[in-house]
């Protein structure tokens, strides 16, 4: 994906295109296309120390400065209140295939810099080449901090005590034993201690928050450019790790590799869409420190790994890629901390309990047993590891557990309370429920009913006796229509309890259709198909709220309480088109033109792979047009739900 001039003809146009790389611990390193910080999440290092959570900025930025002929030019881009440091005029081209690479030009000399992260090391590296180089020094000043990613630094309170040696800087911070190194492979260290102050965030303006803080700067490395000899410089920055290479070209070659692996794991080759997201895929699988596991981080770049994502997210980023281990993996863990009936939607990272404060995590656990099942046929894992905790789930939900969750007379899952947020539609500003759910939620008892035939379906394929599950599904499938259908809307009422039947249109109800064994079948399933498709659904994504409501907020900006009031009051969100596709196949699987028709759903999606953060799927888009990426730039169920439905309703179209 390559970008030109005309993608940064101001910074603010610039800094709207995003670029993420990870390393399979929870660390990252992102920025713009243009080189210029604008969030606090920005920076070439923000490692994880203990993974995947514990992440710090360590390394900002690293600002080029070419002396020659008694001037100075700059590559670097950066923004403080007063000032804007613009070396984006001498970028030429920005290109992102894996890595990403800019492409500068002073004069007749061009420099091309790339950035790696070392995957399973917290360490990044910084490729510099010099191609037709006249006479010159170049300086390259690093822009050092050690904070957490959620906060920000201001000089009066950072302290390193710095180390010089022939190619390297190493820096303690303060009362802390951590080591951070910052080396170059052909430069001279000078020592000179000061501070960058006042680096400026858009981003977090935008957000309503403060977005202005200050870097250390150790010093600077200088290298000798001579002219008409091509030159490769290599600076590496790492955290506890010692350096074992300072052979930048070694390292990138090295993760080139490996993304390619990945993709030929999968068994595609021919298909640009889909190679760019198994690539997007390996973003959110990462190790677990405290499981000493895989797991699934929710999003890039503020999230961690919760229950209720991974579970959604397992089948198109782990199954539809071929990444059976990690699946198992995942689902071991998980089954390993069930309690009460309930599935981790937090795991501890300091040895405290779990966090369980979710009705659908335990179900969705169910969805991703059974598509494991299907795409590997392992019913031996299920029968030894993981059927017992289904059983146990399952008589947790019919008689009661936490939060109130219970299965009730009509054989339908009730839980929660006026107070609690225990659905993904769970914003919560103070005391303000913003999207009150308690009671009997449709998707929860799609989903309940969807666990108890995988149940059903598990303990036939292992010779074990199924007909109380059958005979539940069937009590549950009886009373899911008579106390859901919306007869006036000819669709699903969202939320039935004590204050009556919720009648707002929201997505939810469309999983009554998608899942693998849909509690809707014939015209009730089509019904509840067209109407979201006619009042919902949106170039990239579905809408939470239907936009005729009253509580409809088409704009996702300002302040957390801003925010968070329209978060699933009217916000797009990628996740439900994936199932709302599948939903669509099954329905319209007689349509002759339906291969076209699921393309068009794609399509949207081909052109926002170069918008946001490039090669990724955002969380979340405004509800009004022009649907304006929102949220986390890379989300893990967005990724995975295109990447799912891409496969297995798509894909298979194309072969008939």
């Amino acid at each position: 994906m390559l970008f030109g001039k005309s993608y940064w003809t101001t910074p603010e146009q610039g800094i709207r295109r995003e670029w993420l790389l990870t390393n399979g611990m929870g660390s990252y390193s992102c920025g713009t296309i243009i080189g210029m910080n604008s969030r606090r999440y920005h920076g070439l290092l923000i490692a994880s120390l203990n993974p995947p959570v514990e992440r710090h900025l360590i390394l900002s930025s690293i600002n080029e400065t070419f002396l020659m002929d008694n001037e100075e030019f700059h590559l670097h881009t950066f923004m403080t209140p007063n000032f804007t440091a613009h070396g984006e005029y001498s970028l030429e081209t920005f290109c992102f295939n894996g890595l990403p690479e800019f492409s500068y030009r002073i004069g007749s000399m061009r420099i091309e810099k790339k950035i790696c992260l070392r995957y399973g090391k917290n360490q990044v590296a910084v490729v510099y080449r010099v191609k037709d180089p006249v006479r010159c020094k170049i300086q390259f000043t690093p822009l050092v901090n050690f904070r957490n990613y959620h906060y920000l630094s201001q000089s009066r309170f950072m302290n390193f005590a710095t180390e010089i040696t022939d190619n390297a800087m190493y820096l303690t911070p303060l009362d802390t034993d951590r080591k951070i190194i910052v080396a170059c492979s052909d430069g001279k260290p000078v020592k000179k201690h000061c501070f960058f102050y006042n680096m400026d965030y858009a981003y977090e303006h935008e957000r309503g928050l403060n977005g202005t803080e200050d870097h250390y700067i150790p010093g600077f490395f200088e290298t000798e450019i001579n002219e008409g000899v091509d030159k490769t410089i290599t600076i590496i920055c790492s955290i506890d790790e010692p350096l074992d290479t300072l052979d930048g070209e070694a390292i990138v070659e090295e993760e080139v590799k490996r993304q390619k692996t990945l993709i030929e794991v999968c068994g595609i080759s021919d298909d640009p869409f889909l190679r760019q997201q198994i690539l997007a895929a390996d973003n959110f699988i990462v190790r677990r420190n405290s499981t000493n596991s895989k797991t699934i981080i929710a999003g890039y770049p503020w999230f961690t790994d919760w229950g209720r994502d991974t579970m959604i997210a397992l089948p198109g980023l782990t199954l539809s890629t071929g990444r059976f281990r990690d699946a198992r993996d995942i689902l071991y863990t998980f089954s390993k901390y069930e309690k009460d009936g309930l599935i981790p939607n937090l795991f501890p990272d300091r040895g405290d309990e779990p966090a369980y404060n979710t009705v659908d995590a335990a179900l969705w656990f169910f969805q991703a047993v059974y598509k494991y099942v299907q795409y590997t046929g392992d019913i031996d894992f299920v029968k030894k590891e993981l059927l017992t905790v289904m059983s146990n789930i399952i008589d947790s939900y019919k008689y009661g557990t936490l939060f109130g969750i219970k299965m009730d007379d009509d054989s339908l899952i009730s839980a929660g309370n006026e107070n609690t947020q225990l659905t993904w539609m769970d914003a919560k500003v103070g005391d303000w429920v913003v999207t009150p759910r308690h009671g009997k939620a449709v998707e929860i008892n799609a989903l309940w009913y969807n666990a108890v035939m995988v149940m059903s379906h598990i303990l036939e394929k292992t010779g074990e006796d199924n007909t109380e599950y059958i005979e539940l599904g069937e009590r549950i499938r009886k009373n899911f229509i008579n106390v859901f259908w919306n007869e006036d809307e000819n669709c699903l009422y969202d939320v039935v309890n004590e204050n009556g039947r919720d009648g707002r249109i929201r997505p939810n109800q469309v999983l009554a259709v998608s899942l693998s064994f849909p509690v809707l079948e014939g015209k009730y399933a089509k019904a509840v198909v067209d109407t979201v498709y006619k009042k919902l659904y949106t170039a990239l994504g579905l809408r939470t709220l239907y936009n005729k409501d009253p509580g409809y907020r088409g704009i996702y900006a300002g302040d957390q309480y801003h925010r968070d009031g329209a978060y699933h009051q009217g916000t797009v969100w990628v996740w439900p088109l994936g199932h709302f596709i599948t939903a669509y196949t099954r329905v319209y699987r007689d349509d002759k033109n339906l291969a076209g028709r699921i393309k068009s759903f794609f399509e949207p999606f081909h052109d926002h792979l170069r918008d946001a953060c490039i090669g990724n799927i955002s969380e979340i888009f405004d509800g009004n047009e022009p649907l304006i990426p929102r949220g986390c730039f890379a989300q893990a169920w967005s990724v995975s739900e295109i990447i799912r439905s891409y496969t297995e309703d798509y894909l298979p179209l194309l072969e008939q």
